[in-house]
């Protein structure tokens, strides 16, 4: 074992965090592969136990981002809607039937995901299933977003350094910093994000980092009943991320005339109920719960985009939700 892994690894054991230089240096080690399986799962379950900081997952970012595969030249206005997965609650895939809506509508979405870890059914699974290419090469993948306005980044294909971890990650079977990290490395580097959290205690570690990055205007939100994206269930905690500041928003779905649902109003029991819930919700005939969710996610996402008010943003997306999107999945 290094000397850098075991001063890593004594730190965590001892509920310290990780400096700067020991962040950047232990996680240089991971993604180069000089780190065993077993000192891998110890450095995430001892960052997950004692809590992760911004600088550390800042840390895993720059190690990760300097291993990426990274698409260039897309200069215009662009967006992801993503969650960082790991709330356990087998809901439909809100974010990407927010994505394909955004996309419907015009605007650019480079959508970055994998598949499901913990969850029913992942972004990857749910696409690939309707049809949605999962292998488009980095010399593509702009062409294809200026040209379908939604492109799908399967995270493997740009993160190869990630192999060597992906199965620690599902050994372990509980979300770790990667499911912190993965919602900041889109290859893009999008302008705007919803970002969401099931974990309550991240949400503002989330922002700050994000905070950091390029990015021009973000949501990062923590969804009532502990979800990853912004419910009808009650009042959604949320972050927006401007330029480099952070303003705490709540918002009440009551607000803007959505009804109070529960979580077993948009859940799917596997991948079969996950794609026809899908394929609903873009039609603009799933049940109205699950109508309200992508619509209130869609009002956020259209607020930054368009930088307007939440309440123009929630009227125009209940408007597009009812319609449903013009493609045919």
């Amino acid at each position: 074992m290094s000397q850098i892994v075991t001063e890593a690894l004594t730190a965590l054991s001892a509920g310290q965090d990780l400096t700067t230089e020991q962040a950047d240096a232990v996680f240089e080690e991971l993604f180069s592969g000089e780190m065993t399986q077993a000192q891998a799962g110890a450095l995430l379950m001892g960052l997950r136990i004692k809590g992760e900081k911004a600088v550390e997952v800042a840390a895993g970012v720059r190690a990760a981002l300097r291993e990426a595969k990274l698409i260039k030249g897309i200069n215009s206005k662009c967006i992801d809607t993503v969650g960082t997965g790991g709330d356990g609650s087998n809901s439909f895939n809100c974010s990407t039937a927010v994505s394909l809506y955004l996309a419907d509508m015009g605007y650019l979405v480079t959508k970055h995901g994998n598949r499901a870890v913990s969850s029913t059914c992942g972004s990857a699974d749910v696409l690939e299933a309707m049809g949605i290419s999962l292998e488009v090469d980095v010399n593509d993948a702009r062409d294809v977003l200026l040209r379908d306005k939604f492109v799908f980044l399967f995270a493997p294909n740009y993160h190869p350094a990630f192999a060597k971890i992906a199965p620690i990650r599902k050994e372990l079977g509980i979300p770790t910093l990667f499911n912190l990290m993965g919602p900041l490395l889109n290859p893009v580097r999008p302008t705007h994000q919803i970002v969401g959290v099931g974990r309550p205690e991240i949400l503002r570690l989330m922002a700050e980092v994000l905070a950091l990055s390029n990015v021009e205007k973000a949501y990062v939100v923590h969804g009532a009943a502990n979800f990853d994206e912004l419910t009808p269930f009650g009042v959604n905690d949320t972050i927006l991320v401007e330029n480099g500041g952070l303003t705490e928003v709540k918002i009440d779905p009551a607000d803007y005339g959505f009804a109070l649902t529960k979580p077993e109003d948009v859940a799917v029991a596997n991948r079969d109920e996950a794609l026809a819930a899908m394929r609903k919700v873009l039609a603009g005939t799933a049940p109205q719960a699950m109508l309200d969710m992508v619509a209130i996610n869609l009002g956020a996402a259209i607020s930054i985009l368009d930088n307007v008010s939440l309440a123009e943003g929630m009227e125009k997306a209940k408007t597009k939700v009812a319609q449903g999107v013009d493609k045919e999945y």
